[in-house]
């Protein structure tokens, strides 16, 4: 008689005002979720329903966000939102890819010596650093929907400035500016995630990572089809092509129906899940949508909150770890292949630095390599895929790193330079999909009220670790090998340990609304638990 009888943990904390929740540590949040809607059901019911959601009769059905999506599944509208979302990360991949591009290039046209060339690299990770957090703010205060359209206007524009660039100075300050805004494209996972059932969030954010393998080759392609005939400046303008696709059809996007709800907008929530069932054909789920209380949100304490701080500190060392290790792989690469003795190099000798203003135009030899290079995120895609639904997201996480250390292990010695490209193929594969799975595992874990939050600071994280490997993987590198080898190798071991540590296993689990939702099912728990105990048996 209860089946259909859910109400939201914010329903149980009116019923229960007499009580005082106390804060629980994350190792209790696994399964609290699913507790709560069974038990609150109960202890609702027991109480003769004296907390209806916003007036309703008791007779009345209830089902939140989560019910509706489950309801709804998976259908035309995400494969809508795939693609759309999708674009965005092409972008941010091409606008990273670039970089690798435009450097050699402009150290021959302008002559700039090294340092140069590395700080126009090193100014968009700065820009990234700096506005990630700010991008998740925006988005946890004013909508998913307006972070990732402002920051992706913004990208736009100041990408397509840069190609206009007269001189060095102006082309630092835009490509800064570019910095600044692709530190929000994380948010565009943040805001696919809300649409998405529990059974298909993992493989779909996954697939949705393909999108950045994607924008990787194509802006290899682009490069080798533009640079040798119309130069930089045009790569550098057709390389924002994803980005006005994506401003054009903006438009079509939704506002995630959990910030809605949580903003207390439960009629525009309703029109947005009703406009999903539609498409994907479809009926919704009977009764009313709970609403949960308004709260602040997008504060950096609420990360740090006696249920969160753990796995906030876990996840910005994996963050730091992931992008660390994945644009170091990429840097050692050329670094050990432009080595005249391959063989030298592996074997932890100093690797001589050449005249700073030697300059060497990329070749089409330099372009195919840089092609495979890439490529090599397709297998690594394919094998987390497979993993992250089977043995969970924390074990998936573990086990790239710990791949990604043991490839390493073989460059300390001789193995001449196809076996040195083979392990780094691989190596960069297992680095990759591990990048993926946090991309999935951290909007799972934190609730809606401070999941772009949670997202942006991850990120600024990540960006700090890419940021600091280019004087490991090029300036330590010259001094010693097997030192350079060992911080990557000692990195990912650590990260590989803290990602089993983490406390929560997000595999099945429904994507939490407010951090009140742990608090409210542990404290429902509790209560039946106790009325079990004090009621008599009925075989008495």
């Amino acid at each position: 008689m209860f089946n259909n009888a859910r109400v939201s943990p914010s329903c149980v904390l009116t019923f229960s005002g007499e009580t005082n929740f106390v804060c629980h540590s994350d190792e209790s949040q696994g399964t609290d979720n699913e507790i709560c809607t069974i038990t609150s059901a109960r202890v609702d019911s027991a109480a003769g329903r004296s907390a209806p959601a916003y007036g309703s009769n008791e007779e009345e059905e209830t089902f939140t966000v989560d019910d509706a999506l489950e309801a709804i599944g998976f259908g035309k509208f995400q494969w809508k939102m795939s693609l759309l979302t999708g674009l965005s990360w092409v972008a941010d991949a091409m606008e990273m890819m670039i970089l690798s591009i435009l450097g050699p290039q402009l150290h021959c046209e302008w002559r700039l010596p090294s340092y140069q060339v590395a700080l126009i690299t090193s100014v968009v990770f700065v820009g990234m650093g700096i506005s990630s957090p700010v991008w998740g703010n925006v988005s946890d205060k004013y909508g998913r929907k307006i972070g990732l359209t402002i920051c992706m206007c913004w990208t736009l524009y100041y990408g397509l400035l840069s190609a206009f660039a007269p001189v060095y100075g102006w082309l630092l300050v835009l490509r800064g500016l570019v910095g600044f805004g692709i530190g929000g494209a994380p948010q565009s996972v943040t805001l696919y995630s809300e649409f998405l059932p529990v059974k298909s969030r993992g493989i779909c954010v996954m697939l949705i990572a393909a999108f950045w393998a994607v924008g990787s080759v194509f802006e290899v392609l682009l490069a080798l089809w533009v640079m040798p005939t119309l130069g930089w400046r045009w790569l550098l303008g057709l390389s924002t092509l994803p980005m006005a696709i994506f401003v054009c059809f903006c438009f079509w996007l939704p506002e995630s129906p959990r910030f809605d709800v949580l903003m207390g907008n439960r009629e525009k929530a309703m029109r947005t899940l009703t406009r999903i069932a539609k498409d994907n054909g479809k009926a919704m789920p009977q009764g009313i949508l709970v609403a949960y209380k308004k709260k602040e949100r997008g504060q950096i304490k609420d990360l740090f909150t006696p249920q969160y701080w753990k796995t906030t500190l876990l996840l910005w060392f994996i963050w730091f770890a992931n992008a660390f290790s994945y644009y170091g792989i990429v840097l050692l690469t050329t670094e050990m292949f432009q080595s005249k003795d391959t063989c030298g190099a592996t074997q932890g000798t100093k690797i001589e630095p050449s005249c700073s203003l030697e300059c060497k135009y990329l070749t089409s030899a330099d372009y195919k390599d840089l092609l495979w290079t890439t490529l090599a995120e397709f297998p690594g895609l394919v094998v987390v895929l497979l993993a992250v639904e089977y043995i969970g997201r924390k074990k998936s996480m573990a086990m790239c790193f710990f791949m990604f250390s043991l490839c390493i292990l073989p460059a300390y010695a001789c193995i001449g330079r196809t076996a040195l490209t083979v392990f780094i193929f691989i190596a960069r594969a297992f680095i990759s999909g591990g990048f993926q799975v946090v991309y999935v595992y951290t909007p799972e874990v934190f609730p809606t009220e401070n999941r772009a939050l949670a997202m942006g600071t991850s990120s600024a994280l990540g960006r700090v670790g890419a940021l600091i490997t280019p004087f490991v993987a090029q300036v330590m590198l010259r001094a010693s090998v097997y030192g350079t080898l060992s911080v990557y190798l000692g990195c990912c071991l650590l990260a590989g340990v803290a990602s089993l540590m983490l406390p929560i296993e997000t595999l099945g689990r429904g994507l939490q609304e407010s951090g009140l939702d742990q608090e409210a099912g542990r404290q429902t728990t509790t209560t039946t638990s106790q009325a079990n105990a004090t009621a008599p048996s009925p075989d008495r």
